[in-house]
């Protein structure tokens, strides 16, 4: 099968989302910020960020969300961006290494309290699935005093409409699923 892919656009400008028509991951996504940080987990994404321009890559379950600095221009480094997606993924290139593997089974298997076992529920089944399509995340990162703390990811990181997603989306679904959250709080 060849590899197909399909540049998307995403409310965030620095941001495009590159759908696969192959899996990345089973679940979830995992987001990298440098390629010292990409190295011991994901040879694809320690690629991208070694691209000149390329500041932050998601991976998710079938799309790479890459975001740009200001002062890389989408032409150029679209161009090399879909050059390392068809050489690495058309070849059998890792997508993780095993520590990346690990790393997103711990993730997915995390210690979670109740009440944040049941907002990791609400958000994989409901909140993850439509952030994905613009190319984004979001991450749990605790939940204490009635507060959710999450890290948003991929486009959403940098979004105008990231607050109003947070505010508007994520923080009046989880309400209504866990009453226990009073607010969400972005990190």
């Amino acid at each position: 099968m060849a590899l197909g892919i399909h540049l998307e656009w995403t409310p965030n400008p620095h941001t495009l989302k590159y759908v696969l028509n192959c899996p990345i991951l089973p679940s979830g996504s995992l987001s990298f910020s440098s390629k010292e940080e990409a190295k011991p987990l994901s040879p694809l994404a320690e690629k991208l960020l070694a691209l000149p321009g390329v500041t932050e890559v998601t991976l998710g379950m079938n799309f790479v969300s890459i975001t740009k600095g200001p002062e890389a221009e989408w032409v150029k480094t679209n161009d090399a961006i879909i050059e390392v997606l068809e050489e690495h993924l058309g070849t059998g290139g890792a997508l993780l290494t095993e520590e990346g593997k690990a790393s997103l089974q711990a993730q997915a298997q995390r210690g979670w309290t109740e009440i944040e076992a049941r907002i990791e529920e609400v958000l994989e089944a409901e909140i993850r699935p439509a952030l994905a399509r613009d190319g984004g995340g979001v991450a749990l990162e605790r939940f204490e005093g009635g507060i959710a703390y999450v890290h948003m990811r991929g486009a959403c990181a940098g979004c105008p409409s990231a607050q109003m997603t947070l505010k508007m989306g994520i923080e009046v679904r989880l309400k209504e699923a866990v009453p226990e959250v009073q607010e969400v709080v972005a990190l």
